[in-house]
């Protein structure tokens, strides 16, 4: 089973983690909300799969391309 890192494209501040380790996951459905200029921009699962790990937790500082997720699918 391959497993995916899941990056944002933004530097900001981790705002929401809307699915919990162990969940299923869609292509395409948010895995983390990102704060950053004021405005929250949703990091999208690239595959279907399950949430293996969740590397950040609300608060976090999280900086363009840092794995915050992993995905098995």
């Amino acid at each position: 089973m391959p497993e995916i890192k899941i990056v944002p494209e933004v530097t900001g501040r981790v705002c929401a983690t809307p699915v919990q380790v162990g969940g299923t996951l869609a292509d395409g459905d948010d895995v983390v909300v990102v704060e950053a200029m004021k405005m929250e921009i949703p990091v999208a699962s690239p595959a279907s799969g399950t949430l293996k790990s969740l590397l950040v937790k609300i608060d976090d500082l999280v900086a363009e391309g840092q794995a915050i997720a992993i995905v098995a699918n």
